[in-house]
């Protein structure tokens, strides 16, 4: 039997080479392999957006992607954007302005957001919510998580 290949990538900055089969998924290698629980598994079809990282800067579903896939790439999660002082801006605007309910899709619109703004700093409400699409809540209503995204391109 042929050696499991080795994916050979960054990940939140550091180096990473860690054997993984062919079919395995990106999300599992976060969650499972490498201990990174932030990354949530939703839906498993693509569709949730609670899976979402960053790949070379932009938002990718990870449980779509396989982790052979990151190789020779960074790849960015939830735990990859707190700074070592805290929290984000966009963290911190969601806990300011109560952007978060249970919690389990915070990671992935947090994520998406901060592509959003590192891109366009200062989006108009529509470019927000259409960034934001791909990312499901059934908590929130999303008017606080919009609000949130805002007053962080805001610097509020």
């Amino acid at each position: 039997m042929p050696p499991t290949p080795l994916v050979r990538t960054r990940i939140n900055g550091q180096s990473v080479e860690i054997a993984a089969p062919a079919e395995r998924i990106l999300l599992d290698l976060l969650r499972e392999d490498l201990n990174l629980t932030g990354t949530k598994r939703g839906c498993d079809l693509g569709t949730c957006g609670c899976c979402t990282v960053l790949i070379d800067g932009r938002p990718t579903l990870s449980c779509l992607t396989l982790a052979h896939g990151a190789s020779g790439r960074e790849v960015t999660t939830i735990e990859g954007l707190s700074p070592a002082s805290g929290l984000s801006p966009v963290q911190r605007a969601f806990v300011e302005h109560g952007a978060t309910q249970c919690g389990f899709c915070t990671p992935g619109f947090i994520v998406s957001a901060t592509a959003l703004l590192r891109d366009h700093p200062h989006p108009t409400r529509d470019e927000v919510v259409e960034a934001i699409a791909g990312n499901l809540c059934r908590c929130t209503g999303y008017t606080k998580i919009i609000e949130a995204i805002l007053a962080a391109s805001a610097g509020a």
